[in-house]
């Protein structure tokens, strides 16, 4: 009886919705898709601002407070 509910573990392709990128990872699944991946998250890539500006919040502050500083953490 629990033998039906044993996963096998299988090796999964990982697609990037975003890039394309695939590669192989060990998972329950036989096909993962994800919106996003290291080779093109901004994070990992550097080429991101630093801040995601979300609905000009930044601005507003940056406006507030007469900063011109975009750098997070400086």
């Amino acid at each position: 009886m629990a033998s039906d509910t044993i996963e096998f573990y299988n090796n999964a392709v990982v697609t990037c919705n975003n890039c394309g990128n695939t590669f192989v990872t060990g998972s329950t699944k036989k096909e993962i898709k994800v919106d996003i991946c290291s080779k093109c998250h901004p994070f990992y890539t550097g080429s991101g601002k630093g801040i995601v500006e979300k609905k000009g919040q930044v601005a507003k502050f940056n406006a507030k407070y007469n900063t011109n500083n975009n750098t997070a953490g400086n």
